[in-house]
């Protein structure tokens, strides 16, 4: 039997060969593209997007790939992301009419940190705002209290800016929202909406839910003595790198100096490290201490890591939380003279809604040379010794504030309070200040003085020191203090 010719089989599988060659060939190259495309800076991805292609079968093979590689991805490329909604050009007939168009934004209107009820009637919203238009605009606020029993009653706002015009894109804003009425006198709940307006003009504004508030929540008893704390400390933002061993004698310190019924709040704007949050977890733990983290914050350029802001939303977080609220560093440590003490001093100043507190500079590199004392077992008060003795000269100031009066705060002191402010406090108060000690990592003693520096003064770059003591004689004190309250938990 006379057998066919292969000849059509063999050119039917040449012709699959190829075929099947050119569609890897063209899945690679397609393939290759994308990937390429994908890690484009966006400018080049912009370039390409305006380009034509040359071929419609090859961008027809690009579009299929693409989609089936990408399908399982849910990412967005950074050159595809956009944060605002691209606005419509309407054609310009007129040459002579120019047009302007606005893409993205440069700040917020607001930005909520957050809000708190600060009595019956009244509420505090603390947040950010774009600092030119508080300065060169008319922005302000409107709040709404819509009940759940479906009620709802209005208030014009009051704004306060007690960032002393230290602010950079952004400035602090506390919104006082006072009603007529105890909104939620019924305890049914509801919320506290905010309305921000970009001016004068009504007609453009921002709205927001501020606070809300479960039924059966409201407790009349939490905003009237006595309160759970005597003494509160709100600390401004710790960044940078920190010394854990002077967080723990600052800690071990101030707890001792205020009593088992205080409470210390700490915001980690990315100084707590290990190191640190080994010193303060034993606090957190026995109820002493709270660390709140604020890194959140860096996406907001405001005054040294927002320090105003933090301030302002701990005075209303915690402002029916304690009768006296200070406010000072972590380098500083309060110090009462001649023998007061804290109950009597405040007693003293009871009248006020808040005192200031002098400063008394201390040197944080000088020291003895004392062959005889280990300087590496010592905590750094007790061998930081050394006082800046100028006379008749204006020092930084900290202070206190009894919170339930103040509506507002700063760093230094309150402008919006209601009281009067006490200043000649140096006879009863005084803090010493250790000034960049605490961000030195090794031993803080540098620089050596004889033992005849005790009983002379020392010029220093330029300034005299005295001796001083007063708070090296508190060292055991306080370490058998820390012993007795937390043991041997401290770990750096």
């Amino acid at each position: 039997m006379r057998k066919e010719s292969p000849t059509s089989s063999v050119a039917g599988v040449k012709l699959f060969t190829c075929f099947e060659t050119k569609t890897l060939a063209a899945t690679l190259l397609a393939l290759t593209l994308v990937m390429l495309m994908w890690n484009l800076p966006p400018y080049y991805q912009n370039l390409l997007s305006t380009t034509r292609p040359s071929c419609s079968a090859t961008t027809s093979t690009l579009s299929v790939t693409a989609n089936v590689s990408l399908s399982n991805y849910s990412a967005t490329p950074v050159a595809e992301k956009k944060y605002s909604t691209p606005k419509t050009i309407i054609p310009n007939s007129d040459p002579n009419k120019r047009v302007f168009q606005s893409f993205g934004h440069a700040a917020a209107l607001f930005v909520l940190m957050g809000a708190y009820r600060g009595g019956p009637r009244t509420f505090a919203v603390v947040g950010l705002a774009s600092k030119p238009i508080h300065v060169y605009g008319r922005p302000w606020y409107k709040c709404e209290w819509i009940s759940n029993n479906g009620t709802s009653i209005r208030a014009k706002a009051y704004k306060m800016l007690p960032d002393w015009g230290y602010g950079r894109v952004y400035t602090v804003v506390v919104v006082n929202c006072t009603f007529p009425v105890n909104p939620n006198l019924d305890n049914s709940g509801g919320k506290l909406t905010v309305n921000a307006y970009y001016n004068e003009f009504p007609r453009k504004y921002e709205k927001f839910t501020a606070l809300e508030e479960a039924p059966g929540t409201y407790n009349d008893s939490n905003y009237h003595p006595p309160y759970q704390y005597d003494y509160l400390y709100c600390g401004s933002s710790l960044y940078g790198n920190l010394s854990g061993s002077r967080i723990r004698e600052w800690m071990a310190y101030h707890a001792w100096f205020f009593g088992p019924k205080s409470h210390f709040v700490f915001h980690d704007a990315g100084g707590v490290s290990a190191e640190v949050r080994a010193a303060l977890d034993p606090w957190v733990r026995a109820g002493r201490a709270t660390i709140q983290d604020i890194k959140g914050q860096a996406d907001f350029d405001g005054y040294y890591y927002n320090q105003f802001l933090v301030v302002n939303d701990c005075l209303h977080r915690y402002r029916h939380s304690a009768n006296w609220t200070f406010y000072f560093d972590v380098d500083e440590y309060i110090y009462l003279p001649d023998g007061n003490t804290l109950e009597s001093v405040l007693n003293e100043f009871s009248d006020y809604t808040q005192f200031t507190i002098e400063q008394n500079p201390m040197s944080s590199v000088l020291c003895f040379n004392d062959s005889t004392k280990d300087y590496s077992r010592e905590w750094g008060f007790e061998k930081l010794l050394f006082r800046e003795s100028r006379t008749g000269i204006r020092r930084d100031r900290k202070y206190a504030i009894q919170a339930k009066n103040a509506y507002a705060t700063g760093v230094h002191m309150s402008e919006n309070v209601i009281g009067k402010t006490l200043h000649k406090t140096e006879t009863k108060i005084r803090y010493f200040h250790y000034h960049n000690s605490i961000s030195v990592l090794g031993e803080p003693c540098r620089e050596f003085l004889p033992l005849s520096a005790k009983n002379n003064v020392t010029w220093y770059h330029k300034l005299p020191y005295v001796y001083d003591d007063n708070m090296k004689k508190l060292a055991d004190t306080i370490k058998e203090f820390e012993h007795k309250t937390i043991g041997n938990n401290v770990q750096l």
